[in-house]
């Protein structure tokens, strides 16, 4: 079958590769039908690591997908040839402290789709997984709806381990597709403002169009000045989006005693520093965000009940043959790019 493979820094090639297939009982072979360009994807493909997962040339990453089922294994229950299914891309073992803890995004053993050490990525043909990982779409969700998902889920899930939205005051620092996929459920949840940031003008203004109270861009504003000029009483909640130590000195400055502080960005650098003086001052709480845990089919329900629009997320298409020029864009953070989806014929 072919894959896209990255082939070193920057570079990216077509290239055959040998072909999926069946191993056991509960495996899942699907025909990819889109694939989501992910930021842990671009450092993979502009650095070869993040942190101490570093790149084994050559190796195919890509983990946000969806397709069509193509063959079953013999203890497949739930799913037939011609299901088109979403895919949780963690495969865990189910029997660690952490899986038994309902932890699976923590499972000591886990797979994950392009994480180097891991499993190879879903940019081919055909990918196999299991059938637990496999989540049927309906009639009218498209497959890029499905692929979509993958981040949204990560959204619903730092929502939940937030605090109750009803009513509250949210900040987004970082307004690309993990920051929307945040803003999105916590708005569906009842968020009463959301005040976000980005330094892309076209994602400041898909914001305020799903809904945003207020966004800004902090090469030009004062966001938090501003933000606090709103909400003198300071937000509740910030989820930082966007891995930058500016946002996390931000997101101190702009919280309320006692609010609390989400990590979810995957910074290019090794530490986060805090002021000890504010965090101490006003008791804030830090909550990182590893990825999801049961949050796929919330996220499908969200789409496929009409809860939430996640399609404008998704700016910019491109043909599996383009992978690489779709990668150059998401890198670059050129025009406009919010989501790149890599389509199969």
């Amino acid at each position: 079958m072919k894959a896209m493979v990255l082939t070193g820094i920057r570079q990216m090639a077509l290239s055959e590769v040998p072909d999926a297939r069946l191993r056991n009982a509960d495996d899942v072979m699907i025909r990819m039908g889109a694939v989501g360009v992910c930021g842990s994807d671009i450092h993979y493909y502009v650095s070869g690591r993040i942190g101490n997962q570093v790149v084994r040339y050559p190796f195919i990453v890509g983990h946000e997908c969806a397709g069509t089922v193509s063959a079953v294994g013999s203890a497949v229950r739930w799913l037939t040839r011609g299901d088109r299914v979403a895919i949780e891309p963690a495969i865990s073992c189910g029997h660690c402290d952490q899986c038994r803890q309902g932890r699976e995004h923590t499972c000591r053993n886990l797979l994950f789709l392009g994480c180097p050490g891991q499993i190879e990525g879903c940019l081919a043909e055909f990918l196999v997984m299991p059938e637990r990982c496999c989540f049927k779409l309906k009639e009218a969700t498209t497959l890029a709806q499905g692929a979509i998902s993958e981040p949204l889920s990560i959204g619903v899930y730092a929502v939940k381990q937030s605090i109750a939205m009803a009513g509250a005051k949210v900040g987004i620092l970082g307004l690309g597709p993990i920051g929307l996929s945040v803003m999105l459920p916590a708005l569906a949840q009842g968020a009463a403002a959301v005040y976000g940031t980005d330094k892309i003008s076209e994602r400041l203004a898909l914001a305020r169009k799903a809904g945003a109270t207020w966004t800004g861009n902090p090469e030009t504003q004062d966001v938090v000045g501003e933000i606090q000029a709103a909400e003198p009483a300071g937000l509740d909640v910030v989820f930082e989006c966007c891995g930058e130590q500016e946002a996390v000195d931000q997101a101190l400055e702009i919280l309320k005693p006692g609010g609390k502080l989400m990590l979810i960005g995957i910074p290019g650098f090794e530490r986060f520093s805090f002021s000890v003086d504010k965090l101490r001052r006003k008791e804030i709480c830090i909550q990182n965000v590893r990825r999801q845990v049961r949050c796929v089919q919330p996220a499908l329900d969200l789409i496929e009940e009409r809860r939430i629009d996640a399609d404008p997320m998704i700016t910019h298409r491109f043909p599996f043959a383009k992978t690489k020029e779709a990668f150059d864009l998401v890198e670059a953070y050129a025009d406009g790019v919010v989501k790149a989806m890599i389509e199969f014929d």
